[in-house]
């Protein structure tokens, strides 16, 4: 996901993030993994996701390793708080 500069800060990635955790719990996934860049420019993504709980993982599915690339995963199988996200 990619928020335009002048959108930023409103917290739409944020709520949009927490409705896909939310469905993917109310599907009973047991994780959520992505990839994104490992470029300073995503960084904010990346700390959006670490918010959620999202951990560094290698690479998944048919992905290999890139060094511009940066996978992260979610376990649904753990505990959560009240606002659906992981305890770490």
């Amino acid at each position: 996901m990619h928020t335009a500069q002048e959108h930023r800060g409103r917290g739409v990635a944020a709520r949009l993030l927490a409705h896909i955790v939310a469905e993917a719990r109310s599907r009973r996934y047991h994780r959520l993994s992505l990839e994104t860049g490992s470029m300073d420019a995503f960084a904010p993504a990346r700390a959006l996701y670490a918010r959620f709980g999202f951990v560094s993982t290698g690479p998944f599915g048919d992905y290999v390793f890139d060094p511009h690339s940066c996978f992260m995963t979610l376990d649904l199988a753990g505990s959560t708080d009240s606002s659906g996200h992981s305890r770490q």
